[in-house]
């Protein structure tokens, strides 16, 4: 019997850490007769990669026939490299382990500027921590653990995303050359700026004063997400999904209405790849008035901002009261404990606690913002086949046999929301 039940285990079950923190963990290992060992390694890696095909038909004047061409277009970027032995080394003498139950600890800190963990169908930002067994006349050993990585983006510090946003949409339709009344819609919402678990409160005013019926107003909330490329040349292609979705209407020809919609936030995505060169993500409020006939349908957009940290100026009521002690002794024990969930950083940049004793970058404890209970960490609805690489061996697993998704902070709130301002 050789090794046996190979694991890597965080401190963190949630898995997910903030860009600064510091990443422990062990790996363990049971061995049914004495093993020997050039060492153990361990490697930590945060990197993005983006890689798509694209096909055309074209016209070859030597065969005189019309051939396809792929393109194949990629992107890579690192964003940091640490590995260290657990135990031995590459020129040490080999290392016998008696038949046992054996543990090693490990550390890393993140650096600071590390762009949010993502996966998407064209591309991902991973983080990873790999371990290789090496032992002497026999094939490696690896185990690959991903782990899940947020760049803070305290809403509070963008005054722009405090302010209501009014949009505001007109057409006419014509009929043999003559023109009707113009459909007109007016959305506002009270901010722009949100985190998960919030509900976008949107105020719809369709004024139809044209002749054609509006058959359903569609309000839905959007990603946008662009993946560029660096080979062969600098290429982008864009993904749209509608995350959730509300329908209004329908509006007969010559009436208004008013609707008051909330659009739920589900774990997505903070915005914050500032960092990240190669993928970009977007979300908007889409509003489209679908009408009768041949005409062409009534569109618009609200771009809006996801961060990690909720507007002070916007919380719903219940979010206000104080909370219970239970609760509080709760959050309390929370924050103390380093094996529970990731402290709330209260802004940027990350003030300065000491400098960290783990191996990578010298870095201050992320700062805890007290007077805000801390989210929950569910994963986002994409999730990756495989965090497998080509070199790997047959000898490599993955700790978790189910695919990767990343977890996103998400914050629990009463779903009344205040009532949008008027204008």
């Amino acid at each position: 019997m050789g090794v046996q039940d190979l694991r890597i285990e965080l401190d963190n079950p949630s898995k997910t850490y903030y860009a600064g923190q510091t990443v422990n963990g062990k790996v363990t290992f049971v061995t049914g007769t004495a093993q020997k060992f050039k060492g153990i390694l361990i490697k930590f890696t945060g990197e993005a990669k983006t890689a798509w095909s694209d096909s055309e038909r074209i016209y070859n004047e030597n065969t005189k026939k019309y051939e396809t061409v792929t393109t194949h277009f990629g992107g890579h970027e690192q964003y940091f490299h640490i590995q260290y032995y657990l135990l031995g080394g590459k020129k040490t003498a080999d290392i016998v382990l008696q038949p046992g139950m054996y543990s090693y600890p490990f550390t890393c800190a993140l650096p600071p500027t590390l762009p949010s963990s993502l996966e998407g169908s064209l591309g991902f930002v991973r983080y990873t921590g790999r371990v290789t067994l090496d032992q002497p006349w026999q094939l490696d050993r690896h185990i690959t653990l991903d782990f899940n990585v947020i760049s803070p983006l305290d809403l509070n510090m963008n005054p722009s995303v405090r302010t209501p946003f009014k949009l505001e949409l007109e057409k006419k339709f014509c009929f043999f050359c003559c023109a009707s009344g113009p459909l007109s819609l007016i959305v506002h919402i009270p901010v722009t700026g949100f985190v998960p678990g919030q509900t976008v409160p949107v105020t719809i005013e369709c004024d139809n004063a044209s002749n054609v019926k509006v058959k359903k107003i569609t309000v839905s909330l959007r990603k946008l997400v662009w993946f560029h490329s660096q080979r062969p040349h600098r290429e982008s292609k864009r993904k749209e999904e509608d995350i959730s979705t509300g329908s209004l209407g329908p509006i007969e020809a010559g009436n208004s209405e008013t609707w008051q919609e909330k659009i739920q936030i589900p774990s997505l995505l903070p915005l914050n790849l500032v960092n990240c060169g190669i993928i970009d993500v977007d979300y908007e409020i889409k509003v489209v008035a679908k009408v009768s006939g041949m005409h062409m349908n009534l569109d618009g957009a609200i771009p809006i901002v996801l961060g990690t940290v909720p507007l002070v100026s916007f919380q719903p009521p219940s979010t206000q009261t104080e909370i219970p002690p239970l609760v509080q002794s709760a959050i309390t024990a929370t924050e103390n404990d380093p094996s529970m969930q990731p402290a709330i950083p209260s802004s940027l940049p990350y003030p300065a606690a000491g400098p960290s004793r783990a191996l990578g970058w010298d870095v201050g404890d992320v700062a805890v913002s007290p007077e805000k209970p801390p989210p929950t960490y569910e994963e986002a609805s994409f999730r990756a086949k495989t965090i497998f690489g080509k070199s790997d061996s047959t000898y490599k697993r993955l700790v978790e046999d189910e695919e990767d998704a990343p977890g996103y902070p998400t914050h629990a709130f009463n779903p009344t929301a205040p009532p949008a301002p008027d204008y």
